[in-house]
């Protein structure tokens, strides 16, 4: 099993790297060679992809290559993508006079990943048992900070002190190492891939017809992920109004904070399949509920930095600590056949849950100002973690060994 471990866990930075160096150090490049806001904004929709995924995941479930192991037979060529989408952004060294091409390349990028996500998602399901998922699930979300970290952190440090074909060559190299892992996985073998295209596609609706998941998924997820992503939402505009410089918010936001992320991650991991889905649930909400209550004085216009840090880090550690108990669930709800389909579309479903969040909270900011958005956001939360504690103790999974294991929940008994 920790073989299995080691293996997501490269996979998952790997798949980061470039979306943390897109999202963040790509960025603070555009906008410190003169690209307008309004430009980067639409830099921002290419990740649009990622909630769309669902649309293509049936298609890694059905097609794949016996002899070769069938996600892995799309990792090989999928990671080799990313590496060499990373090598085609070097002969841009100065991307504010290409930025077309420049987008274009991360808008493939984006879209590789996305897939990669699936197949690797897919691979999760299948070897991670009910007693491990919580750390599988703690590496993934950890992973997607690392991946920003070095991404958008350690790469721009390089491009600012050695250039660009050294920061993006440093990328590809890192993103490289996945290849190398996935060379030498052995995928199980699979005897459950479904007959055809049609009922693959079918897995998209089939999957919440399992017990208690239309509850998890239309319940306690929404109202989480609102709750949270508004929130976080009014964090950029609040920095501002406060008085912080671009310069120090992109280092706060997209370095500084992923620290304590990492470790909530993997220590929520470890939590979850220890202590249990809803013991950790109501640990993260209540810790989501005291942060959000600590940047009060930031909604308020009042941002000393090392307090405001503080409260941030409090923040991302409490929704990490949330969010992989979220993928944890989902992950409960994916069934071996249809791994890469389930576990996509309920994930994609959290994801545009946030997206809609950051807009309406941001609207509803602008009525009735930040420190409201903020209130309604821990009330929010709040009644998400009391369904989700409902619907825990109502259902349960079997646990079993990855190859056996039930994968759909069954009603608790009494």
């Amino acid at each position: 099993m920790k073989g299995h471990l080691g293996t997501l866990t490269t996979l998952y930075v790997t798949q980061y790297l470039g979306i943390g160096f897109i999202t963040v150090g790509l960025t603070a490049i555009l906008r410190d060679g003169g690209t307008s806001l309004d430009t980067l904004a639409l830099l921002q929709f290419v990740g649009l992809v990622w909630p769309l995924k669902f649309l293509w995941a049936p298609l890694l479930d059905r097609y794949g290559s016996r002899r070769h192991g069938h996600y892995r037979s799309w990792l090989l060529p999928l990671q080799a993508g990313l590496v060499l989408s990373l090598l085609a952004l070097l002969p841009f060294a100065d991307p504010t006079r290409q930025l077309g091409p420049v987008v274009a390349i991360c808008a493939a990028y984006v879209f590789l990943s996305a897939t990669q996500d699936i197949a690797v998602d897919a691979v999760a399901v299948r070897v991670l048992s009910a007693g491990t998922r919580g750390a599988g699930n703690g590496i993934q979300v950890a992973a997607s900070y690392l991946g920003n970290l070095l991404g958008g952190g350690a790469c721009v440090l390089v491009y600012d002190r050695y250039g660009w074909v050294p920061a993006i060559g440093l990328l590809a190299a890192l993103t490289a190492v996945g290849l190398w892992v996935v060379w030498r996985l052995r995928e199980p073998a699979r005897d459950d891939r479904v007959a055809g295209a049609g009922q693959a596609y079918r897995a998209l609706l089939s999957v919440f017809g399992q017990p208690g998941c239309r509850w998890w998924t239309f319940g306690v997820v929404p109202l989480v992920y609102t709750g949270a992503g508004a929130a976080y939402a009014l964090v950029t505009p609040a920095l501002v109004d406060a008085g912080w410089s671009l310069a120090r918010i992109g280092v706060v936001t997209g370095v500084v904070i992923s620290a304590p992320a990492i470790v909530a991650g993997l220590l929520a991991g470890i939590g979850v399949d220890r202590f249990g889905r809803g013991r950790l649930l109501v640990v993260g909400g209540a810790a989501l509920a005291v942060s959000t209550g600590l940047l009060l004085p930031l909604m308020n216009g009042r941002a000393p930095l090392t307090t405001t840090v503080l409260a941030l880090c409090c923040f991302m550690a409490a929704y990490t600590v949330a969010n992989v108990v979220l993928y944890v669930v989902n992950m409960d709800y994916s069934r071996p056949g249809t791994g890469g389909t389930d576990f996509t579309v309920l994930s994609s479903f959290g994801l545009v849950c946030s997206f809609l969040a950051a807009s309406v909270g941001l609207a509803a900011a602008d009525r009735f100002g930040y420190p409201a958005v903020a209130v309604g956001s821990v009330v929010l939360v709040a009644v998400g973690v009391l369904v989700g504690l409902g619907h825990q103790r109502r259902f349960r999974v079997t646990p079993a060994r990855p190859s056996e294991r039930v994968a759909e929940p069954v009603a608790a008994p009494g």
